[in-house]
């Protein structure tokens, strides 16, 4: 199985940092894991929704750009389905089953997607109706793939 997270912008902050790095190390058993980070798009000063649709078309360009047309793309979309963590378990082996065991996530950068590439995903999910810095969206992501395989595999895990 292999999981691919496209993810713009670049992690600043040690302690995410960290917390992505643990959870990479704990999918390892489970699924072969890869993040792609891509870097985000300068934005100027009060940006107007022009500049802001340039940029993410930008960003989403460069994912769009690196899929070939059979890869099996999830965005992250506060605006679609939430799940607890039993149907992400669920909708995880599933997807991975669809996408012959390999399957792609997209993470925005700090102004979303672009509609580009919302209408290349074939699914589209909600981590939360809360808004999350993107950066941590990542390690959110992470942490629900591994209870997802921890689900999945009926083992423990702390609550």
């Amino acid at each position: 199985m292999k999981i691919k997270i496209y993810a713009i912008g670049k992690i600043k902050e040690n302690y995410l940092k960290e917390g992505i790095n643990e959870y990479l190390i704990r999918i390892k058993p489970y699924a072969n894991i890869e993040i792609v980070e891509l870097p985000d798009q300068p934005v100027k000063d009060n940006p107007s929704k022009k500049d802001i649709e340039q940029v993410k078309n930008l960003e989403c360009k460069k994912v769009l750009n690196l899929l070939k047309p059979s890869d099996y793309l999830i965005t992250l979309d506060l605006n679609k389905k939430e799940m607890d963590s039993l149907e992400f378990s669920s909708f995880l082996m599933k997807k991975l089953e669809i996408g012959g065991s390999q399957i792609n996530f997209v993470i925005g950068g700090s102004y979303g997607l672009s509609d580009e590439i919302k209408e290349r995903a074939n699914d589209s999910i909600s981590l939360s109706k809360m808004t999350f810095l993107h950066q941590m969206t990542r390690l959110v992501l992470l942490e629900q793939i591994y209870r997802a395989f921890k689900i999945f595999h009926n083992e423990t895990y702390h609550k």
